[in-house]
């Protein structure tokens, strides 16, 4: 099940008050959400029984577009963005809001699909001390940029962290941000479908913040690109940054929903509208055309 938001359309008091993913599902997206939900209930049992490791609502990794066609300024931009919205009443109200009252984060940034660097390792937060810790974390780091774009490299680099976190979650969920499509590695779908296969949501933060460069390699529509090429999974959605003022309101926004679980309604595709409105391979087009390889 997917969904595409605009931010205006979000509102975060409703959103953390209540809502249901299943919630007008269609027969095909309830057959993907029961089997991944169930799976991740006795994942819970278990370790709650085993005393194994500890349990947290979510395993969020948030993977972070560092690619060139991003400036220094909106780099700062979105490190500054995650640093507030972990330490927002808003994030601390939606926290709380789940049965276990955690939830543990790693960040790293991503360009091509051999660049990836963890900037914020697996950290538990379970209030404001912890909240404030990572924030610290999160703007210490010097910024960096990076060529080539490849989303598919980022999805791929995100699943093994799971396995290395020893917080076991309810859910575990990929937040890509990024601020153009794939042209480098695998084609996206295929990272995606892998991702899904395990159980894994993967939702979007496309960036579209700037006028299309086709120097840059920008292409219209970002956000149904990331609709229908990368996002998937129970309870999946996009929120796109369409401003730079926006940066930080639409990251709380984005994590706050993520925490919380709560997905907005939004209006049922046709089924003759399923196929991708983006071409899933627009980016390696793009990038061929221009370079010959």
């Amino acid at each position: 099940m997917r969904r595409l938001i605009s931010i205006g359309a979000v509102v975060i008091a409703g959103a953390i008050a209540g809502g249901d993913v299943a919630r007008g599902a269609s027969p095909e997206s309830l057959r993907t959400l029961f089997p991944a939900l169930q799976a991740s209930l006795q994942q819970r049992q278990f370790t709650q029984k085993n005393d194994v490791s500890p349990v947290v609502d979510v395993e969020l990794v948030l993977a972070v577009d560092i690619s060139y066609s991003m400036d220094l300024d909106e780099l700062a931009l979105q490190r500054e963005g995650y640093a507030l919205a972990v330490t927002s009443p808003e994030f601390m109200k939606a926290l709380k809001s789940g049965p276990i009252g955690k939830v543990a984060i790693t960040l790293f940034e991503w360009a091509a699909s051999s660049d990836q660097k963890v900037i914020i390792p697996w950290r538990v937060i379970d209030g404001p001390e912890s909240a404030g810790a990572v924030a610290a974390e999160i703007l210490k780091s010097p910024l960096r940029r990076a060529s080539r774009t490849s989303i598919s490299g980022a999805i791929n680099y995100a699943m093994p962290l799971f396995d290395e976190n020893p917080y076991k979650g309810i859910r575990r969920v990929i937040d890509v941000s990024g601020d153009g499509p794939n042209n480098n590695g695998v084609p996206v779908t295929v990272a995606r479908d892998a991702a899904l296969e395990k159980g894994i949501t993967i939702n979007g933060l496309p960036i579209m913040v700037k006028e299309l460069n086709p120097s840059t390699m920008d292409i219209p529509n970002l956000d149904l690109y990331y609709e229908d090429c990368v996002i998937g999974g129970p309870g999946s959605f996009v929120v796109s940054i369409k401003s730079k003022e926006k940066f930080s309101e639409v990251i709380r926004t984005k994590l706050v929903l993520e925490v919380a679980h709560v997905v907005p309604e939004r209006p049922v595709i046709p089924v003759v509208n399923r196929e991708p409105r983006i071409p899933c391979l627009i980016g390696e087009q793009i990038w061929q055309d221009r370079w010959g390889r």
